[in-house]
């Protein structure tokens, strides 16, 4: 049996791995690979890292790609399909508001920020709905606070939000475009 064996070959290591990145409902990192899949197993962090660069290589002309997000690594449908899966899915996609998505690129791009900064940029209050909606959706959480009069929280991104827009990283993101100077006459 697997589970009492000290080592295992790279074989039944790519099974493993593959097997329980797949039934995972989120995304599994290297550590949990490690610390909870593998920890009856003595196997160098390297040796993870290879498989599942061969596990990516093997899915490369499939329907799914092992892609690695914020949080660890996942399978997913590659992007030319997902227009053909929406009939798989049950629940419609969420619907977001112009404010809303205004509010998250803001918090993305100039993080740490707080609801003021945001507010000043926007120039229109940000709805305690909007903020109350991102932080249960897990793609912000509080960081602190600034340290001026009042204190406001400052928001930040999650690994949460970069897995949703299925980033590893901030730097994923697109490039702001500048803004061309408003005339006034």
């Amino acid at each position: 049996m697997l589970a009492t064996q000290t080592s295992i070959t790279d074989k039944e290591l790519k099974k493993l791995i593959e097997a329980a990145i797949l039934v995972n409902d989120k995304p599994l990192s290297l550590t949990q690979i490690k610390q909870l899949l593998l920890i009856n197993y003595n196997v160098k962090h390297r040796r993870i890292t290879a498989i599942i660069a061969e596990l990516q290589s093997d899915y490369q002309e499939r329907g799914i790609h092992l892609v690695e997000v914020a949080s660890g690594f996942r399978f997913q449908a590659i992007n030319e399909l997902s227009e053909a899966l929406t009939v798989l899915s049950q629940e419609k996609a969420p619907k977001f508001s112009r404010a809303m998505l205004e509010t998250l690129a803001l918090i993305a791009y100039k993080q740490p920020i707080t609801r003021g900064e945001i507010e000043d940029i926007r120039g229109v209050a940000v709805s305690s709905h909007i903020t109350k909606t991102l932080l249960e959706r897990q793609w912000i959480k509080t960081v602190g606070h600034k340290d001026v009069p009042g204190r406001p929280v400052l928001y930040a991104t999650t690994k949460e939000f970069l897995d949703y827009f299925s980033l590893s990283s901030l730097t994923q993101l697109p490039e702001l475009m500048e803004m061309p100077e408003i005339m006034t006459t």
